[in-house]
């Protein structure tokens, strides 16, 4: 954890941008974050606003509502010019619905620094705090309610994803585990005290074992090695 960023203990308050269109909940947001101790430098109501407050002002995560005007998904189309223009802004995209092509849309803009969340999971300090640090820190954060979606809604790895999964080492498993909990190459390397090279070997043999070609986009292994293993936990359950 950076140190400054937990709750109730404020060294360098988190700088947090938030764009959203519906006044209560965005008031609510506000004040929450204030609360919390997060410095809020600003907000807006729609994408261009948006664009327009972040290249003014220093912001370490921008809190975005997916539907939001210009267009009825605006947020997405806001997130990637921000990706762009901003890099090492984090941004959080929140909505009350849980959309499955929503997500394949967010990781196609990035997997790092970067998270989808429910509107009514986060209303509370605890959830907002512990998602905000986690994408300031580089992760990829998904609400576990559409993780389980993917389940049913894209291809898995294929027929063979249990015997992929029974060749994976303790270590590879663990791996697996913390990817299905949205966490970048770096957050897993800090839970499990190895460096990100050693995490980017583990990832390559588990997508290797599993049948995932190179060939697919990196962000696509990602997501169907996660299936495999949420697929096989509900098989066990």
């Amino acid at each position: 954890m950076r140190a400054g960023w937990a709750i109730g203990w404020v060294d360098r308050a988190m700088r947090v941008a938030v764009v959203e269109d519906s006044a209560l909940f965005r008031e609510g947001l506000i004040m929450l974050l204030r609360a919390a101790g997060f410095d809020v430098v600003g907000w807006a109501t729609n994408g261009e606003d948006a664009l327009d407050l972040l290249d003014g002002a220093r912001a370490d995560v921008a809190i975005l509502d997916i539907r939001m005007s210009p267009e009825p998904e605006g947020g997405l189309a806001t997130a990637a010019t921000v990706r762009q223009r901003h890099p090492d802004v984090g941004v959080l995209l929140l909505s009350n619905y849980a959309e499955s092509h929503y997500l394949m849309r967010m990781l196609k803009i990035g997997t790092e620094r970067i998270g989808y969340r429910l509107k009514d999971r986060i209303v509370n300090v605890e959830a907002l705090g512990d998602t905000l640090r986690r994408v300031a820190e580089g992760e990829v954060v998904i609400e576990p309610e559409i993780a389980q979606q993917l389940v049913n809604q894209l291809p898995g790895a294929g027929a063979g994803d249990g015997d992929g999964l029974r060749r994976l080492t303790s270590r590879e498993m663990d791996v697996l585990r913390l990817m299905a909990e949205g966490r970048s190459n770096a957050g897993i390397a800090d839970a499990l005290f190895l460096s990100t090279k050693t995490v980017e070997k583990h990832a390559a043999s588990i997508f290797a074992k599993l049948g995932l070609s190179a060939d697919i986009a990196a962000y696509h292994r990602r997501v169907l090695a996660v299936i495999s293993y949420l697929r096989a936990r509900q098989i066990e359950g």
